[in-house]
């Protein structure tokens, strides 16, 4: 779910809000705190779902859509999508956080943005949550790893060095819906998959994730909070900060959780991931894979493989 517009159709449905806010009753008034301040979660929401995430009854939910004027619960979802599609485009979110910066602090920013973001992640990480995934993944028979668009690299990532230390992992190829689910077809309850969405979250890995768990297959996610759409079918929450705040997302601190996954793996099969790498080693060698295009260091001098050094 990828979504754009203007500014001045936010407030369609949160005009109703307003209007009625006075009369509401205080779960409804909770209900419409909830949703004003976190519309691109809610979107995902079921009656039920949304209900207990705020503490009140799913009836209190449908009445509070009808009360706003909606056919039921389903008008109340598409009007949610309306206002979901009308948040800040990319270039607008730009322009608020970074219009009064000069060229010069960019770099100073940006890094040290990013630098706060993993800060904030360590500070607030469950180190329950993360041991969980650790054994999860090495008690499965499969593993599997999807993320979607700005989350894909993260996804490719971690399923090459996963595939280092574990027998067989799949990187779900996600370019359409009905791949995915071709892909996920045998998953099963002794499989993992493990889910990689930020805002924008992504309906297509949520859907997987949701037919993972109908399947009976664990479900690891790795998002930026508890309220997170992608924590509806996820049994292990890693929570990792980032910021959409510009044109370009910025996934550091979940590359940096998914590296401590990594490296938490390897420690854990130290043996089997020497014995691939030595193999990996030997077949480079025989098959000579890196015989021309790779740079080696020698003393104080670059060459490239196959040629000899100049003093």
């Amino acid at each position: 779910m990828e979504i754009e517009t203007t500014e001045n159709n936010i407030n369609e449905l949160i005009s109703r809000i307003d209007a009625r806010y006075g009369k509401m009753s205080k779960g409804q008034k909770r209900l419409a705190d909830y949703v004003k301040g976190n519309y691109d979660k809610a979107v995902f929401l079921t009656a039920a779902k949304l209900g207990e995430i705020v503490g009140v009854s799913e009836s209190t939910v449908v009445r509070f859509a009808t009360q706003l004027g909606y056919s039921g619960y389903p008008g109340f979802q598409k009007a949610l999508e309306e206002l979901v599609r009308n948040k800040l485009n990319s270039i607008q979110r730009m322009e608020v956080t970074y219009g009064r910066i000069s060229q010069s602090e960019i770099l100073e920013t940006v890094l040290q943005s990013d630098i706060e973001k993993i800060k904030l992640t360590l500070g607030a990480i469950d180190h329950a949550a993360f041991n969980l995934a650790i054994d999860t993944i090495l008690n499965a028979r499969r593993i599997y790893v999807v993320g979607i668009r700005s989350c894909a690299p993260l996804a490719s990532f971690m399923g090459f060095y996963l595939n280092l230390v574990c027998e067989d992992v799949v990187t779900v190829n996600t370019n359409s819906s009905s791949e995915i689910f071709e892909q996920l077809i045998r998953i099963g309850e002794k499989d993992v998959i493990i889910g990689i969405s930020f805002p924008r979250y992504s309906m297509r890995t949520l859907k997987a994730l949701e037919f993972a768990s109908n399947r009976k297959a664990k479900v690891i996610t790795l998002t930026d909070s508890i309220h997170s759409p992608m924590n509806l079918y996820s049994s292990c929450n890693l929570i990792a900060r980032s910021d959409m705040a510009s044109i370009v997302d910025s996934l550091v601190a979940p590359l940096s959780v998914v590296n401590a996954l990594i490296v938490a793996l390897c420690m854990k099969k130290q043996k089997e991931v020497v014995s691939t790498l030595e193999t990996l080693e030997e077949i480079w060698g025989e098959y000579q894979v890196y015989s021309s295009d790779e740079l080696n260091h020698v003393s104080d001098t670059v060459t490239v493989e196959g040629e000899k050094s100049h003093e």
